[in-house]
């Protein structure tokens, strides 16, 4: 088996070492999006909606999560404009997220306005979906131009699904799996399922990696991290991705696929026989925090700079009050350059949890 990338060997702490190369002195007026580590910003996450038909336990409680209300999310258009500004600024990558964003009415209508940044330099236009309503919108997705698309699902037992999800909608999800590889526009098709330890089992982990084995998917499995609604999380939920990985080893041997993005959150195997890719998101016990590339927009026009973050810069409020691209870019430069250093999970009364939980904040 071929290891881990070095730039992902590191032990828990190791955070503490710094940002990937030199601190600038100054925020620059012009140019690509830079924070004060000298991390380029390329990659932009919008949530269109904090609602969700979902109630997965390690993101948001049973019930008593009060929504937004209509006037406080951004338009289509405002979502568009400061798009085609982010754009401008040197990102080239968007992925539309929630809440649940399928649940956004006309969203084929959002991916048509944002789809034709590709000519300004948008590279990919993807979407986080649980989903459940895929069947339906596929068509609509594709042709409107979506290129990439994220499905959640943490395991493939009906039972287990409606423990984590609080839906018995396992079939559905399929369902929408299965109606994506009618698409071939939208590749790649990637499944996110998030380990908890007490929870995932072997057996879940296996028929997963499974399926990216006998279906056209790139499977991925994420640590849980301390951004559930109850603030629940505990270090001891945590299962490392280097432990899945040695199960689905010892199964069907692993290979690292070359030439990965450093900026990536994933670390990407392909099985060494080639029947399939299977990726581990490891924030918590190998950070990656020294070469994050990305910023979050949380569906109330709040730019948000590390999911950890406590704090937020409004768009909001000055784009509807009448500010130019002008005044908005200088917030945003403002707010990339003061982009945390780290997420510091592993330095006890450091860390400090996120403002807002993950649902709110959008995946």
């Amino acid at each position: 088996m071929t290891t881990t990338p070095t730039r992902r060997h590191l032990p828990m702490v190791s955070e503490s070492a710094g940002i990937t190369g030199q601190a600038l002195s100054e925020n620059p007026t012009t140019g690509p999006l830079i924070d004060s580590f000298g991390r380029l910003i390329r990659n932009l996450r919008i949530s269109i909606t904090d609602r969700c038909n979902f109630r997965c336990t390690y993101c948001m409680p049973e019930e008593g999560l009060d929504w937004l209300p209509n006037d406080a999310i951004l338009t289509f258009e405002e979502i568009d404009r400061l798009s085609r500004l982010f754009v401008r600024l040197g990102i080239n990558e968007i992925r539309l997220t929630g809440g649940e964003p399928t649940l956004r009415r006309d969203l084929p209508d959002l991916i048509a306005r944002l789809a034709p940044l590709e000519a300004d330099g948008l590279k990919s236009l993807s979407l986080t979906t649980n989903g459940i309503l895929l069947p339906r919108l596929a068509p609509a997705l594709a042709s409107a131009g979506l290129t990439r698309i994220n499905v959640s699902l943490d395991t493939l037992d009906q039972k287990r699904f409606w423990q984590v999800t609080r839906r018995d909608a396992l079939d559905q999800v399929m369902a929408g799996l299965e109606s994506l590889e009618a698409y071939p526009t939208i590749t790649p098709i990637k499944i996110n399922a998030v380990a908890v330890r007490g929870f995932t089992r072997e057996e879940d982990i296996l028929a997963l990696a499974g399926l990216a084995r006998r279906k056209p998917y790139v499977m991925r499995f994420i640590e849980f991290m301390p951004l559930d609604a109850e603030g629940n999380w505990e270090t001891d939920q945590v299962l490392p991705g280097d432990e899945i990985r040695a199960i689905i080893n010892a199964q069907w041997p692993l290979d690292v696929i070359p030439g990965q993005d450093p900026s990536s959150t994933a670390v990407t195997y392909r099985f060494s026989d080639g029947l399939g890719d299977v990726g581990f998101i490891n924030p918590v016990t190998q950070p990656f925090c020294r070469t994050c590339d990305r910023i979050r927009l949380t569906a109330d026009g709040q730019l948000r700079t590390c999911l950890f973050s406590v704090d937020e810069t409004d768009l909001k409020s000055p784009m509807r009050n009448g500010a130019d691209d002008d005044e908005l870019e200088r917030l945003i430069r403002r707010a990339v350059w003061a982009k945390e250093q780290k997420h510091k999970i592993n330095e006890g009364e450091a860390f400090q949890r996120a403002s807002r939980s993950m649902s709110q904040i959008g995946g």
